[in-house]
């Protein structure tokens, strides 16, 4: 055994996947993975994104650092986004770091050591990203789009499927792009269906980040008509005002957003959406926040994220005049937060009474928690459920929805 190894893994789902694929090749070399206070390595995959995630990344090594210092750590690897967005910056920082390293190669490893419940895994069929939003600095970060190919996808999917896997999360920057730099087009649907074809215990496929103008036709019939993909619609849209989506170069306008909200209600009708939005961008004005909170209202998404903008350098945004305070963006995010705890409040109610689907997450003394094909891992609702029968993780059982609160559920088991 060449030493202990521990880490801490931050940000998106994306880099879970990245920090897996490093502990299975550390794994295979001889490493023993361990928790960080028993390893005498300790990793941080880290995320560069947003200020937040920054200060968040900083703080990780920091800690490490004074393990180190203690001599509960013997070296120190730091990894990921915030490495490649300032490596020089952050080496001059840290001298005690043993090791950096930027991005991480798009790959498959077979043996995966995996960092989630055994019931669910990520999926990450392409890395990089399409478009050029002017707040956002994933392109300059991860590189050209990139994608894995359909057959080594496919033989991942199998794989946890006979390691009994119960609910895959495909992911990537953007998914909805998947397959245009290996095959010349888009070729999500193919995907899925290839996957679909060669799994059989994966019970809940479920696309995360779909691009809104690449949506089509094609992947909603899919969605519908393929019991095992989750009635989830993963969209971030950020804004609806046109001059808005326009300074953000997100290539939507507002007509072209209602008329695709209209067209996901009517092709799948019983599906969740999911969208983000970002609040206090460059000269947004009183009247354009408004006008985002009565389209929030009118839409009534089943679940919605928001963000504070953010202002990165690199990013085209950085340079745009009328930058927000602070405290004007923290009134947006909480006004617009407080808007969809009641939207979603009132979504929940409808559920009191129903029958619904619920994978079993985790076990606690007051009993199960879980989620509906609605909830993905970690971001949105959960599920507390009441059984008289003992109950294992992974399982996908029938609940009666006996109560309601702004985001979770409540129910009972049914034999």
């Amino acid at each position: 055994m060449k030493g202990s190894v521990g880490i801490l893994s931050l940000g998106c789902p994306r880099n879970l996947v990245d920090s897996e694929n490093l502990l299975s090749r550390l794994n295979l070399k001889g490493y023993k993975i361990v928790d960080m206070e028993k390893a005498e390595i300790g990793i941080v995959n880290t995320c560069a994104f947003i200020k937040d995630a920054k200060v968040e990344s900083i703080d990780a090594i920091l800690d490490l650092s004074e393990l180190k210092k203690s001599g509960s750590l013997k070296k120190i690897i730091v990894c990921g986004c915030l490495v490649q967005r300032y490596k020089d910056e952050i080496i001059k920082e840290f001298p005690e770091v043993d090791v950096f390293i930027g991005r991480m190669p798009l790959g498959q490893n077979k043996d995966r050591y995996s960092l989630t419940p055994r019931h669910y895994a990520y999926l990450k069929i392409c890395e990089g990203c399409l478009n050029k939003c002017s707040f956002c600095v994933i392109p300059r970060i991860k590189g050209r789009f990139t994608s894995r190919s359909i057959e080594s996808l496919v033989s991942e999917a199998a794989d946890l499927d006979k390691k009994g896997v119960k609910e895959l999360n495909i992911i990537g920057q953007d998914i909805s792009g998947y397959g245009i730099d290996l095959y010349g087009k888009h070729v999500l649907p193919k995907l899925l269906k290839e996957i679909l074809t060669k799994t059989h215990r994966i019970d809940w496929i479920r696309l995360l980040y779909l691009y809104p103008s690449r949506l089509t036709d094609e992947l909603l019939r899919l969605v519908r008509d393929q019991e095992r993909i989750c009635k989830y619609i993963d969209l971030p849209l950020q804004h609806i005002n046109d001059r808005i989506l326009r300074l953000m170069n997100r290539g939507m306008t507002k007509k072209g957003i209602l008329e695709l909200i209209e067209k996901i209600r009517k092709l799948v009708p019983e599906a969740a959406i999911r969208t983000s939005f970002i609040v206090g961008f460059p000269s947004e004005s009183e009247e354009e926040f408004r006008e985002l909170m009565d389209f929030v209202e009118e839409a009534e998404f089943e679940r919605l994220g928001a963000f504070i903008y953010s202002r990165e350098e690199g990013s085209p945004a950085y340079g745009y005049h009328g930058q927000k305070t602070e405290t004007v963006k923290k009134e947006r995010f909480n006004a617009l937060m407080m808007k969809q705890q009641e939207i979603s409040g009132k979504i929940n109610s409808r559920l009191l009474g129903k029958e619904m689907d619920v994978i079993i997450d985790e076990k606690d003394k007051q009993g199960y928690s879980g989620r509906t094909q609605f909830d993905a891992p970690e971001v949105d609702g959960m599920v507390y459920v009441h059984s008289g029968t003992k109950l294992e993780q992974g399982d996908i059982i029938k609940v009666r929805i006996t109560d309601t609160l702004e985001y979770d559920l409540v129910g009972e088991a049914i034999k």
